[in-house]
């Protein structure tokens, strides 16, 4: 029986009101481009009717790839964790933080300790990165590429010590018969110098060497394949739009994935099916690809 898991990204819930005092530096770009344009392409209702869709297709696991919020305000991630609650229990949700979450540098780790019960690895007792979970034939293995960044910087990184536990994690799974899910909040490579992947090179020699069957990520919110060299052949990289998004220019609206994952004899099998908003308030398929 195939396996389903879900994919979705970059919910940004909506902003609370913040107090004179936390408007400082980046915080101060970013609420006036909230108040600008993301109030009005982020949209609460958008996110509670996709989420709706994506709980009607039963999925046996829900990944979510980063940005549950905007600027890392306190009054931000009690909501946030309110909000994974609705979606599903920790045990059924896996959560990787994106750089909206780690804002700023006061406020950088809050994230990870509202909602480390959805990033606590199977056999750690703490809640750190990378984190692996099993649930079924599949393996996520979560990272975090959050990291504060200067003004109009929306950059990530992994850093050293992340990148050489992977490669030990993907180095003893590798034995094993299971299908490896790398989640991520950035994409592995990236033309925009502002929100690019600082260590993406080193991460896709990890990769090259021990590979994964499939990689999910979210930031670009537009829908996104890339492949990538893996020991064995390409591991594909997906990204998502945004969870919460109303289409303008060329940001799509919002739309989730689903992956049914099956042995096939000695490999695997891996559709993606692409549910979203296409007209209007409707949800519906929009594609379905053969990955493997």
């Amino acid at each position: 029986m195939a396996f389903t898991l879900a994919h979705l990204s970059d919910p940004h819930l909506p902003l609370p009101a913040p107090r004179w005092r936390e408007l400082a530096g980046k915080r101060a770009l970013g609420y006036l481009n909230w108040r600008r344009n993301r109030h009005r392409t982020q949209r609460r209702e958008v996110l509670d009717a996709l989420v709706a869709d994506l709980q009607a297709q039963r999925p046996d696991h829900i990944a979510v790839t980063g940005d549950l919020i905007n600027m890392a305000l306190e009054a931000e991630f009690m909501p946030a964790r309110a909000w994974l609650e609705s979606v599903g229990a920790s045990s059924h949700v896996s959560v990787v933080p994106g750089n909206h979450d780690a804002y700023v540098r006061a406020t950088q780790h809050r994230g990870t300790q509202s909602w480390q019960d959805y990033h606590r690895g199977d056999s750690s007792g703490d809640a750190a990165f990378p984190f692996v979970r099993r649930r079924g034939p599949v393996t996520l293995i979560g990272v975090s590429s959050a990291v504060p960044t200067p003004p109009l910087m929306a950059t990530g990184r992994l850093g050293q010590a992340q990148r050489d536990a992977l490669g030990r994690l993907l180095s003893e799974l590798s034995t094993e018969q299971v299908f490896r899910v790398l989640l991520i909040h950035h994409p592995l490579r990236s033309d925009s110098r502002h929100k690019r992947l600082t260590d993406s090179d080193t991460l896709l020699e990890v990769l090259k060497r021990h590979g994964v069957e499939l990689v999910l990520h979210g930031h670009d919110h537009i829908h996104s394949t890339m492949w990538f060299e893996g020991p064995r052949g390409k591991i594909p990289a997906i990204g998502v739009p945004s969870a919460s998004s109303v289409a303008h220019g060329r940001i799509p609206a919002a739309a989730y994935n689903l992956f049914s994952i099956a042995r096939d004899g000695a490999s695997w099998r891996c559709e993606q099916m692409v549910r979203g908003f296409r007209e209007g308030d409707e949800i519906q398929e929009l594609r379905r690809v053969r990955l493997s």
